[in-house]
């Protein structure tokens, strides 16, 4: 039955009373995911500081092993995005036994996908390290630390899959909780092992290797603890074994095709960036990880805001609700806009004192405060650009995204930052000017792909 009070209010006061309750779910599902995301990057700072006090040689390897994980690790959250997208859309039917099948389905495509990362690494990585022209000494090293991360895979594939079911039902919290529970495992062990604590070996870089996979085992292990452990997690189909739904299993696997194919192009596009300012010289690689640093600890709010975003639209659109489709990515998109305009006012005037707590080289001290006060151009429009994917995948529109950014990063931003930082000589500012032309032609597409499906309803 309606609520009395609802049903005696205007049309108009009652959609602010829907905006409003939206608004504050959206702020719900969204900052518990931001300090997950956040976990991450810690967890991955700790290791870089244990490490490089250690010694700067063991930071080398471990940096040169850490970066082609990466990728593995990036392209599986987005081979993983189906998990959280079908879960929310199941709650929208209002058919939570339904959510269990997705989660199985999840666990097993993120097995195979852990354990076959784990062995193209094991294969290939210290082969590949060899065959890009490193000293074989630097190879050598970075090699070892590399097979001890690809055994972390596993684990962290199985994680994403758990977590982002919780995220899904919109129970951000508890993998939160975890991924900082996790980070205390991950410090633990490098305090233990890299410098060799209790008469152990010092094992440098490959203990900080060890502490990455021990944690994100811990993590995968907990998660799937509690959900083991839920009260309702007979009655959402967790323990069933469910009837085979080729539909569902197609869509669930074409949303993370998407999904990862998009992380793979950014993060192909922003790695040649790195080479870029490799070629101007080590002190433009030096401005440029500022910038990418501070760029990334922005992110992290928007990659948040990306997923309550995505789970309240593929609620509205289990529920066939074109009109509860549209009003949930808009206001998931009016509040990214919001926070970016504030963090770049913010940071604006404060790009200097930012970069001096990275840096005391006045050369790469001046380069990294222009950049960065250039880069407050395209935060708002970056985190546009992924909120408004995630809203289009959930809601079915999968791989127009995908091709958005590759035609954005690597079609057009990748040639432009060559040519405008070398060519033309604009340094670092070049390779700045090319991301915010970049995030601007993505966020605009994708915002016309949006109100294109709005005015076509569902």
């Amino acid at each position: 039955m309606a609520d009395p009070a609802q049903a005696a209010l205007p049309s108009g006061g009652r959609e602010i009373d829907v905006v409003r309750t939206e608004t504050a779910e959206l702020w719900k599902l969204s900052w518990p995911v931001v300090l997950s995301r956040l976990g991450i990057m810690v967890m991955g700072l700790s290791d870089a500081i244990v490490v490089g006090r250690f010694s700067a040689t063991q930071l080398g390897y471990h940096a040169l092993a850490w970066a082609p994980t990466s990728v593995v690790v990036t392209m599986s959250v987005g081979l993983l995005t189906g998990v959280q997208v079908m879960t929310a859309r199941a709650i929208g039917q209002e058919r939570r036994d339904l959510t269990g099948a997705v989660l199985r389905r999840g666990l097993i495509y993120s097995f195979w996908i852990g354990a076959v990362s784990m062995a193209l690494t094991f294969l290939a990585g210290p082969t590949f390290l060899h065959l890009i022209g490193l000293e074989k000494d630097l190879a050598d090293g970075a090699g070892r630390v590399m097979l001890v991360f690809a055994l972390s895979l596993p684990g962290y594939a199985v994680s994403v899959a758990a977590s982002f079911w919780l995220e899904g039902l919109g129970r951000p919290k508890p993998g939160a909780v975890m991924m900082w529970l996790a980070n205390g495992v991950n410090l633990a062990v490098l305090l233990l092992l890299v410098p060799g604590t209790f008469g152990l070996p010092a094992l440098g870089a490959v203990g900080g290797a060890w502490a990455t996979t021990s944690a994100r085992t811990f993590l995968a292990l907990a998660i799937l603890l509690y959900i083991w452990r839920m009260p309702e997690a007979r009655a959402l189909g967790v323990f069933s074994r469910p009837e085979r739904d080729l539909p569902a299993e197609t869509e669930q696997r074409r949303i993370g095709y998407g999904a990862g194919a998009s992380n793979f192009f950014e993060v192909a596009a922003f790695a040649s960036m790195n080479v870029f300012a490799g070629w101007m010289g080590g002190l433009t690689v030096a401005a440029w990880a500022v910038v990418l640093n501070v760029a990334a600890l922005v992110f992290m709010v928007p990659l948040g805001l990306s997923t309550g975003t995505a789970v309240m639209v593929g609620r509205a659109y289990g529920a066939r609700d074109a009109r509860g489709v549209t009003r949930a990515g808009l206001i998931g998109f009016g509040i990214t806009a919001a926070f970016g305009l504030i963090i770049s006012l913010a940071i604006w005037p404060s790009a200097g004192v930012i970069s001096k707590a990275y840096t005391s080289d006045a050369v790469v001290l001046k380069m990294a405060s222009a950049a960065l006060v250039l880069s407050c151009l395209f935060f708002l429009v970056d985190a546009l650009q992924v909120v408004i994917a995630q809203a289009l995948r959930a809601r079915g529109d999968v791989w127009l995204p995908t091709f958005t950014h590759m035609t954005s990063y690597v079609l057009v931003m990748m040639p432009l930052a060559w040519w405008l930082s070398i060519p033309m000589g604009m340094g670092l500012n070049g390779i700045v000017w090319a991301v915010i032309t970049a995030s601007f032609l993505s966020a605009g597409l994708l915002a016309m792909r949006f109100w294109m499906l709005a005015r076509r309803g569902l």
